[in-house]
């Protein structure tokens, strides 16, 4: 049985992309899922490497019943384009430094959380850390994470 390798991305690695990593993981766990697909979430400035989530973050998961352990924010690395099946940004800006990272080359392997999302109102996920709101993103990465993982299990 093959593994499928997921990694989200965004800017600093503490709010949208762990809150990602860490939805998907409990979707994953509630669908028997965790030995088909592994979890990852990385920043592309590597700002708060070696961190915990923001509180924020923990805080709208933990609302939602869902584990906050064992988390610790680390930067995107080039290499990662070889490991990961498939690479999800948060925002356009994300991809643009993926595609800095990773060379102007950018495999249809890389992706926008939101582009399984044609009728949301958000075409990407607004970052909690300058908005402050939290429940906002939890709600569209929520339904990204829904979206994905119906998407991968029709295609696998």
């Amino acid at each position: 049985m093959s593994v499928t390798k997921v990694l989200f991305v965004c800017l600093g690695n503490i709010c949208r992309s762990p809150m990602a990593e860490y939805v998907l993981r409990d979707l994953v766990d509630q669908k028997g899922l965790s030995q088909q697909i592994e979890i990852a979430s990385a920043g592309t400035s590597g700002w708060h490497n070696g961190e915990d989530m923001h509180q924020g973050s923990k805080d709208i998961l933990h609302a939602h019943n869902i584990n906050t352990n064992d988390f610790q924010s680390s930067e995107v690395k080039p290499e990662d384009i070889a490991i990961y099946d498939h690479i999800i940004a948060m925002d356009d800006k994300n991809l643009q430094d993926l595609s800095r990272i990773f060379g102007s080359n950018r495999p249809d392997k890389v992706y926008k959380i939101t582009d399984l999302l044609p009728d949301s109102e958000y075409d990407y996920v607004p970052d909690p850390y300058f908005s402050g709101n939290f429940n906002a993103t939890y709600t569209i990465i929520h339904a990204g994470c829904i979206a994905w993982l119906k998407h991968w299990q029709r295609t696998a």
